[in-house]
């Protein structure tokens, strides 16, 4: 018998598809992912060389294929599953930031910093600490403040100026 030509397999492809679809379905548990392999069973079909392989019945053919592509998916999703449940190996790198008399400096700087915010007003400390440690917009902050926005404005800009000059005094 000889066999069938790329076209015929895909022409019962078409024609099995709403089942293949219902096979895959259950198979994987997941439509968009059936039809995905349910592709992937077509472009295989697509492939064939009628010349070195022999189909007696096309449907069981089909199905073979994108039954054995449905356990690879298995296989894939399982592997998957199982490297992102894994736990990180623990390894020490050395950090290459900051050698020891930078961070001794930073750790200057922060403590400096922190001596200019403690002589802000209650408002312009926490509206600054609100918009840049905790990302909230203006909006955010004069509810959180009962001010209107433009008050916030005043409060950041204050903030800031008066860290940057505190931060040229005592740290030139």
């Amino acid at each position: 018998m000889p066999s069938p030509s790329p076209s015929t397999l895909l022409a019962s492809f078409q024609e099995h598809y709403d089942e293949l679809l219902s096979f895959l379905t259950r198979r994987l548990r997941d439509r968009h992912r059936a039809a995905d392999v349910a592709q992937e069973t077509w472009i295989k079909l697509a492939k064939i060389d009628p010349d070195t392989v022999t189909v007696l019945n096309d449907r069981h053919f089909i199905f073979k294929v994108a039954g054995n592509l449905a356990i690879d998916a298995l296989r894939v999703d399982q592997r998957q599953t199982r490297n992102l449940s894994a736990e990180p190996p623990s390894i020490d790198i050395a950090d290459p930031g900051l050698p020891p008399e930078g961070l001794l400096l930073a750790k200057e700087r922060i403590g400096i910093l922190d001596e200019a915010l403690q002589q802000l007003s209650p408002n312009a400390r926490k509206a600054l600490l609100l918009s840049r440690i905790d990302g909230m917009t203006q909006a955010q902050i004069a509810a959180e403040l009962g001010v209107s926005p433009s008050m916030v404005a005043k409060y950041i800009g204050q903030a800031l100026r008066h860290c940057r000059d505190w931060l040229k005094h005592n740290h030139a």
